[in-house]
């Protein structure tokens, strides 16, 4: 078998090695990427999330894809940062429903300290309700980083969202480095990682490559991957993007699976779209964790019964944290033993 379809850990990749893989014959990428997905993961099991907007819009960045950019007229109105109370009761309804990461995101380029105080408390609130903790508020400098973890954080989204190469058509007021030095900052804190990108930009093959590449040969691959496919909002330059080949979209979710065994591969924004049919050939190809609830931020998301009617079709379950913890403690001592072996 070849050393790129072995579901080794590595952080070598290169660039042709990577888009080899998505020239495999469709079957075969697919039938790797649940093999490796089976050899690291519980193979019915999906990590649930829910993600709150707890401070929406007049973000001063011009990502061309959101919706949230004071930019753009997208008829979002702004609202300020939510209530430490508001945030404890969604917490609380998103753990009835059945999410055991709740995940908070506001539109800044990078928090101000007055409301990253608050946050800390809002963390504080979630955690103390059961849930793993989850935030997305731009860029952070490592001290800021270190006032989350302190808070009890637990992950921290910070995405790529392109290749290195194709970013500058998609944001020009921060850079690749800048995202970068945000990822760093938050591993030197001991943060957990939530990195990942979108699928539709008007990217190529070779620029998904490159972006996969940069993910899997970071010094530790991201805990958590989410793959966006992106969602057309009205008043964003990408309104009139091209359509994503839905096939093309399971690539590079088994791409990210042969490349990142050990991750959480998050089948993310644009799932609302996507027929149940599209979305089983996702899970078959290695996604292992939903965003579920009503919104992804200020985007629609799958209502939670129609998920729920789906996971009992394919047979799926909600996977708790401790059988996450226990699975990944359980796998990664076979490997330890099958290498020593070896």
């Amino acid at each position: 078998m070849s050393h790129e379809l072995s579901g080794c850990i590595r952080h070598d990749w290169t660039l042709p090695e990577v888009e080899a893989l998505f020239a495999l014959p469709f079957m075969d990428l697919v039938f790797h990427a649940q093999r490796v997905h089976r050899a690291h993961h519980e193979p019915n099991a999906v990590q649930m999330s829910t993600l709150l907007s707890i401070k929406t819009g007049a973000c001063p960045e011009d990502c061309a894809y959101c919706p949230q950019s004071a930019r753009y007229d997208t008829g979002l109105a702004p609202e300020a940062l939510l209530e430490v109370s508001a945030v404890r009761e969604r917490a609380a309804l998103a753990k009835a429903a059945g999410a055991t990461r709740f995940c908070m995101g506001a539109a800044y380029r990078s928090p101000k300290a007055r409301d990253l105080r608050v946050i800390a408390q809002m963390i504080r609130e979630v955690h103390s309700a059961g849930l793993e903790t989850c935030a997305t508020l731009g860029m952070l400098t490592p001290a800021q980083a270190q006032e989350l973890k302190d808070a009890g954080l637990d992950y921290y989204n910070h995405n790529l969202d392109t290749s290195p190469e194709f970013y500058g058509a998609i944001i020009t007021t921060r850079t690749y480095q800048d995202r970068l030095d945000t990822l760093q900052a938050v591993r030197a804190a001991g943060l957990k990682v939530c990195c990942g990108g979108i699928i539709g930009l008007g990217e190529s093959v070779t620029d998904r490559a490159q972006l996969l590449l940069t993910l899997a040969n970071l010094p530790e691959h991201p805990e958590s991957v989410p793959i966006n496919q992106l969602v057309k909002v009205p008043g964003t330059p990408l309104q009139g993007a091209a359509d994503v080949d839905p096939l093309d979209f399971v690539r590079a979710i088994a791409v990210a699976r042969l490349l990142m065994p050990r991750a959480h591969v998050r089948l993310s924004a644009g799932r609302e779209t996507m027929s149940d049919a599209v979305q089983t050939l996702c899970f078959l190809a290695g996604a292992n964790s939903i965003f579920y609830g009503e919104k992804l931020l200020t985007t629609g998301n799958p209502e939670i019964e129609r998920d729920r009617s789906l996971f009992a079709r394919l047979g799926l379950k909600a996977q708790t944290p401790a059988a996450e913890l226990a699975a990944g403690e359980t796998l990664m001592a076979g490997h330890e033993e099958a290498a020593t072996s070896a």
